[in-house]
């Protein structure tokens, strides 16, 4: 459904490291810069951009906003979590683990926070 997805940063080496990390993890490769100081991952058709807010001002966090990153197994959800507290993400919500989701789905999840705040989620659906 979606060709992108743009997230505004303020410290560029605090996010790449991040990103590097977390998204390393389930075989994204290294992020690029590009001409426009963009921090960009590309993987399997979608692309996600990590920049400077363009009107100056500091990146903010959406309230009520979650970037969700599919998952091959809980496994992986775990180790993308790990990665992300380990370069510089804070953990949030409940622990990683299993969920009832709508429609009685069983999901695995795990959330973080990217240096800049935003609000990540790693979701594996078990059932």
């Amino acid at each position: 459904m979606f060709s992108h997805v743009t997230l505004g940063m303020d410290d560029a080496e605090a996010t790449r490291r991040f990103y590097d990390a977390v998204l390393g993890t389930i075989g994204v490769p290294p992020g690029v810069t590009d001409e426009r100081g963009r921090l960009v991952y590309s993987h399997d058709g979608g692309r996600l951009l990590i920049t400077r807010p363009v009107d100056g001002q500091g990146a903010a966090a959406g309230n009520g906003h979650t970037l969700g990153f599919l998952m091959p197994s809980p496994e992986a959800a775990d180790a993308w979590h790990t990665a992300g507290v380990a370069n510089g993400g804070t953990t949030c919500e409940d622990p990683p683990g299993i969920r009832q989701a709508t429609g009685g789905r069983v999901v695995y999840l795990a959330y973080l926070r990217d240096p800049a705040g935003n609000k990540l989620c790693a979701f594996h659906r078990i059932s």
